[in-house]
């Protein structure tokens, strides 16, 4: 293997990737910042915004899922001129997107009794369920802004949903921190403040995005004269082949971790908290994955258009190459630091609290030498999955990852959680061994598909 001509695409890929790695921190900085700023307040306060999050993250995968359909045809498109398919996909694409945004809310407000079917804590309910009503709301112009983001990827614009995620962000924490801690003329609203600090942000969200898109001289002919009348049948069952699969995908390893969080509810409310520290953290690293993820299937769409199977198969393997060395960067600063991270999230100082959160870090600390093991699979298994989106093969990933994260991963899950001295640390092993089968089959796919394209081209030249 000549491993030059996979280290000389990283340049490419990482200018491609670093304004969607930021984006995606963006994303899951919001869900952070609630965190650290409730948990100042409460172990049980950090609980409910766990709890209630699990929810939206399972919403939100559907809708993230759905709407990466959307970059693969405009990415096709771009590289083929063909500006009919960019704007049919845009057009389409955030038709349905505001659609299911309307739905998702719909559903995660009637799911709120879903909370004490699994048996969570009374106190820790009666904090999520307001909290829920709110944040379910924010997931409508996220949904949307979804569609937008998707749509700039394709066109290889991938730096403007990292300006719109930081102008975002920046708002969000200052909302958070005047409506949590009632400052100057705001009331003191607590959790329910953290969840309006999160509506406000996502709906200037849509709004950044939409101004800064629609500002650009060589985007004006596809914002130009939106009728319902160019929505069409066929055009939204090609998107809804490609999104529900991927939707799926995303959904099945979404739920996994969902999971997580509500059988370390059953084990107790400061596993709860020690799982949503680790989780946070986890999920911050594993957006360096999902950026290289978009990245790869961008390539992948474009490399496709050009019928260029070999050189896309190098493309590919150099994406996987840096995310496997990124990924174990984080594992090894995981290691270092598992001792140092779990009590930025908790206000140690509460002598209230003092047992509850000293439980906490101690349970914290040794998931995330878990967190780091798993890291490199976690991070295999998204970038193969862009690559296959980006091939548009999405039918079979998604029985794989079903059977990986649902079959294998989480009946270990809930075995050593529940009926081992392992507890929280048991769970967590469920995971690490979903996220390794899924990235171990996902590959074989990929290099099946590729070998195939490529003996194919080769018989017809």
């Amino acid at each position: 293997m000549n491993l030059k001509q996979y280290t000389k695409e990283f340049s490419y890929n990482f200018r491609l990737a670093y304004p969607v790695i930021l984006g995606m921190v963006g994303h899951t900085l919001i869900g952070i910042v609630d965190n650290i700023m409730v948990g100042k307040i409460g172990a049980t306060e950090l609980a409910a915004v766990s709890l209630g999050n699990t929810m939206i993250f399972v919403a939100m995968s559907i809708g993230i899922g759905f709407s990466t359909a959307i970059t693969p045809i405009v990415a096709e498109g771009n590289v083929e001129n063909n500006d009919t398919k960019i704007r049919s996909a845009f057009h389409h694409g955030l038709f349905l997107c505001t659609i299911l945004g309307l739905v998702l809310f719909g559903v995660i407000v009637l799911a709120k009794p879903m909370m004490e079917v699994m048996n969570q804590p009374a106190d820790v309910i009666t904090l999520a369920k307001p909290y829920l009503d709110w944040v379910a709301f924010s997931l409508i112009p996220l949904i949307v802004y979804q569609g937008y983001k998707q749509f700039a990827d394709g066109m290889s614009l991938t730096k403007y949903s990292m300006y719109a995620m930081i102008m975002a962000n920046v708002l969000h924490v200052g909302i958070n921190y005047v409506l949590i801690y009632g400052i100057w003329i705001f009331p003191k609203m607590g959790i329910i403040g953290a969840a309006l600090g999160t509506v406000i942000s996502r709906i200037f969200l849509v709004m950044f995005m939409h101004i800064m898109l629609s500002g650009r001289n060589d985007l004006k002919r596809f914002f130009k004269k939106f009728s319902f009348s160019e929505i069409k049948k066929t055009t939204i069952k090609k998107i809804a082949r490609i999104g529900f699969p991927s939707a799926m995908q995303m959904l099945f390893e979404v739920v996994l971790f969902s999971a997580s969080v509500w059988l370390c509810g059953n084990i107790g409310k400061t596993s709860q908290a020690a799982n949503q520290v680790a989780l946070s953290l986890a999920s911050l690293t594993f957006m360096f994955a999902m950026g290289l993820s978009v990245t790869s299937m961008i390539r992948i769409s474009s490399q496709r258009g050009l019928q260029d199977f070999k050189k896309l198969v190098i493309v590919a393997r150099s994406i996987f190459l840096l995310a496997i060395i990124i990924e174990t960067v984080f594992a090894v600063l995981f290691v270092a630091f598992h001792e140092y991270l779990p009590p930025i999230f908790l206000k140690m100082e509460n002598s209230g609290q003092v047992l509850d959160n000293a439980e906490v870090v101690s349970i914290a600390s040794k998931l995330l030498l878990i967190t780091a093991v798993f890291q490199i699979s976690d991070g295999i298994q998204v970038v193969v999955l862009g690559a296959l989106r980006g091939l548009q093969d999405v039918k079979i990933p998604m029985y794989i990852t079903f059977v990986a994260y649902w079959v294998i991963g989480f009946p270990i899950s809930y075995y050593l959680g529940e009926h081992t001295e392992l507890k929280a640390q048991g769970v967590w092993i469920g995971l690490l061994a979903g996220l390794t089968t899924a990235a171990i089959f996902l590959y074989i796919r990929f290099h099946y598909l590729t070998k195939r394209l490529i003996i194919n081209s080769d018989s017809n030249n």
